[in-house]
């Protein structure tokens, strides 16, 4: 028997539709690329983006095609998402941050038909023009005399600006009226290993997160929230705040491309934020400017963490100096991307605060429509004991199924599981723990250290800024690890300093090997460590250790 209620499809337009009757006025404030605040407001930006539309009909997209942005945080960019996704072309965003060559693999794989960009990044687009085989047009985020000025000095030829194209349009446009498994988004993974894998996001699959995330033990914002999204939108869907917040009304406040200290905290206090999500190399520079000029955020209430694990050191700052709750998030570009939180249950915030610490700095429970387990080589679970180690596979409402154009070949298990590549425990609260990926876990002696663990203890050493660990060739152990330390400005330091922090911390067959002092730990596109570069940097590496043992 069938149930007899409406058949309404999950697309996305609806939740900027409905922000535009209830919120209209609700403000969406950015930070311009050319430097001023910019105002606007749900309303309007509905009202933009079904030009969009018609502008981008007008130069035969279709359903299904793809449409790149390559562009910061802003009003203009959210009214081009929503101006692709709502006559179902695809919104493909570009990652900034990724060098030409992965840029224009991409753009190729995608086989998108058009780019819209800030001006910022047109340099690199004009440069490698010549190889973006599918891309019909560029279009600059930009007013025409803006656009008309850089075709001047550059004798670029074919640029469009975004402003005309919308003045020239009519906002009366039709969205939807396709399924809700249409294609939505694409964002590609940031190719650690092999080519980059294209996500196909599904309307359903995106609206449904979006209700995933409005849950009040994920991000649990509401019509009284101010949210800055520092998180890029082109990282996972900006974790979904593109369109949790207009789903809500919340005022949204994006903050273009400063996200340094001081301009971070000029948008706290002069728009009033409540919540906040980056990832944790944004909070250091917040905190160091708060620490070096005695200020302090007024209305900060929240911060969502993620990308990378969190520094315990952020964790107590935030709350013991600033009374802000920091919740930890797990997810990857494959799960769109929120997996876990580490939002305390009733018994962990019954704790004092120190107790709670340990579980604050695990990535957390999954919420509702996602599933967890660990699985051993053989492909059994592992126990829930917070001690046993196993890969990390995920299902889900809005997990990947298959990679884009059939990358990868079959990506699920027999269960419909997805291998996350991590390594995990989960403890008997449920509260689960990325301890390293696959291929960057240390193997000593037959036995696993998480480089994951050591990093997160040493980069909270009061004279550390960041560090990170590999697993280095060993003639009796098999490997060992190194432990590299970037300073923080005008800090100088011993190894013994460093081992001696660690010591009582972890396991002392985990140690260090060897401290070495850096002046650079390389960041991938997404703003994580990037093994693979230090990996290569150090492969001919002899530990001090190893030495002794081949004397």
């Amino acid at each position: 028997m069938q149930g007899l209620m409406q058949d309404w499809p999950l697309t996305v337009d609806r939740i900027l539709s409905h922000a535009a009757v209830w919120h209209a006025d609700r403000e969406v404030v950015t930070r311009s690329v050319e430097g001023p605040i910019v105002r606007t407001s749900w309303g309007r930006i509905h009202n933009r983006a079904k030009k969009v539309s018609n502008a981008l009909r007008a130069l035969g997209v279709a359903p299904g095609d793809r449409v790149a942005t390559l562009a910061w945080n802003s009003g203009r960019h959210i009214e081009v998402w929503y101006g692709i996704m709502g006559i179902g072309a695809v919104c493909h965003t570009l990652n900034p941050r990724l060098f030409p060559d992965q840029l224009c693999y991409i753009i190729n794989h995608a086989q998108d038909r058009i780019i819209f960009t800030d001006t910022t990044f047109l340099p690199t687009l004009l440069e490698n023009r010549a190889r973006m085989e599918s891309v019909e047009h560029i279009i600059v985020l930009a007013d025409a005399d803006v656009v008309a000025r850089i075709a001047a000095e550059t004798g670029a030829k074919g640029l469009l600006s975004s402003e005309s194209l919308i003045e020239a349009q009519s906002a009366d446009c039709v969205w939807g009226d396709f399924p809700e498994t249409q294609a939505c988004g694409l964002c590609y993974t940031s190719g650690t290993t092999g080519n980059p894998k294209g996500v196909l996001y599904s309307h359903r699959s995106n609206f449904l997160h979006t209700l995933l995330t409005l849950q009040s033990d994920v991000m649990g914002l509401s019509v009284n929230d101010t949210v800055l999204a520092v998180v890029p939108m082109f990282h996972a869907n900006a974790w979904g705040l593109t369109f949790s917040c207009p789903a809500v009304g919340a005022r949204l406040i994006m903050p273009g491309q400063k996200m340094d200290g001081p301009s971070i905290f000029e948008l706290l206090e002069t728009e009033k934020v409540t919540m906040s999500a980056a990832v944790p190399t944004v909070w250091q520079m917040l905190l160091a400017h708060l620490k070096a000029t005695g200020e302090r955020p007024s209305t900060l209430k929240r911060v969502v963490i993620g990308g990378s694990a969190v520094p315990e050191a952020i964790v107590r700052t935030f709350h013991d100096d600033y009374g802000v709750q920091v919740i930890q998030a797990w997810g990857m570009t494959e799960t769109s991307p929120l997996g876990t939180l580490s939002t305390p249950t009733p018994e962990i915030k019954s704790l004092p605060f120190e107790d709670q610490v340990p579980f604050l700095l695990k990535q957390g429970r999954p919420p509702v429509g996602v599933e967890l387990d660990l699985v051993d080589d053989d492909g059994a679970s592992v126990a829930r004991d917070g001690k046993a180690f196993g890969r990390l596979k995920v299902r889900g409402l809005a997990i990947v199924g298959s990679y884009f154009r059939g990358d990868g070949g079959e990506i699920l298990d027999e269960r419909g599981f997805f291998d996350t590549g991590d390594v995990a425990t989960i403890d008997p609260a449920g509260y689960m723990q990325i301890t390293d990926r696959v291929k960057d876990v240390i193997k000593s002696g037959g036995e696993w250290i998480s480089s994951i663990e050591i990093e997160n203890l040493a980069a909270s050493h009061p004279k550390a800024l960041m560090a990170a660990v590999i697993g280095v060739p060993h003639p009796k152990w098999d490997e060992r690890p190194l432990l590299l330390v970037k300073l923080k400005d005008g800090e100088t330091a011993q190894a013994s300093e460093i081992l001696d922090y660690l010591d009582g911390k972890i396991a002392r067959w985990w140690m260090p090997d060897e401290v070495l002092f850096v002046d650079e730990i390389p960041l991938g596109a997404t703003g994580k460590i990037d093994k693979k570069v230090i990996r290569a940097r150090y492969q001919d590496h002899v530990l001090p250790t190893a030495r002794r043992e081949s004397a």
